[in-house]
């Protein structure tokens, strides 16, 4: 398998796993999904480094041009209260620092959105513009994006199935400031990006990976028609 497929694979088999177990809750999906995802990367990709968000960080990685960068569950408390879908598996592959291969896995749908056959972007539809935000911590900064461009919002939990969201047309934007780590972001800003959506941080820069600090705490994911209006918004806030 190439790199796009070997990304959609492994959020597949960690996706239909976590399904196989979710009422024994998240910790263990948590436990039982990195080691999948580590032992098949092992297996399938020797001489790549790994990031992920349940294993201890390996400076190693800091001295390869490829590293997979992996959340195994990304929103652990919502795949601990089911029948609730918005969770997901994240899967990518940074190259010189560059989120180049992606794939999410939203297992309560059934559905890997990845880099190998990138998603079409809907048309957007009439009405407000529609913000992805979190059902419970949203910051001042998106609050205020909301309130400036008129929008309604689309309450969900983790970050992947905010960002896919927008990949799929559920949403237009998904802005955020409240402090996330590269296993986050990585899998969703690929997938994004292939879809031909624009993602930056805030700020307008670029997102980096495999940085020694993985800590990346904002993001914005949205439909390219947007992204002037929406930077220019979150910079004057």
């Amino acid at each position: 398998m190439d790199d796009h497929d070997l990304a959609a694979a492994l959020a597949a088999e960690a996706g239909e796993l976590l399904c196989d177990i979710r009422a024994e809750g998240g910790e263990v999906g948590d436990r039982r999904a990195n080691a999948l995802l580590l032992e098949r990367l092992a297996r399938e990709r020797p001489d790549d480094a790994v990031l992920s968000e349940e294993a201890p960080d390996d400076p190693i990685r800091l001295t390869r041009s490829r590293v997979w960068i992996v959340d195994p569950l990304d929103g652990t408390r919502e795949y601990g209260e089911p029948p609730r879908q918005d969770w997901a598996v994240h899967v990518a592959l940074a190259v010189d620092g560059v989120a180049v291969v992606g794939a999410v896995a939203l297992p309560a749908v059934g559905l890997v959105l990845h880099t190998g056959s990138a998603p079409a972007l809907p048309v957007a539809g009439p009405g407000p513009i529609r913000v992805a935000v979190s059902r419970s911590r949203q910051s001042e900064q998106v609050k205020h994006l909301v309130d400036a461009l008129g929008a309604t919002t689309v309450p969900m939990g983790s970050a992947g199935a905010k960002a896919m969201a927008v990949v799929r047309g559920d949403a237009d934007v998904y802005a955020h400031s409240g402090g996330q780590y590269e296993w986050d972001s990585c899998a969703p800003v690929a997938v994004a990006a292939a879809a031909g959506l624009h993602v930056s941080r805030l700020d307008g820069s670029p997102l980096r990976y495999n940085r020694p600090d993985p800590y990346l705490p904002d993001l914005l994911i949205c439909r390219p028609e947007l992204a002037d209006d929406v930077l220019a918004h979150v910079r004057g806030h």
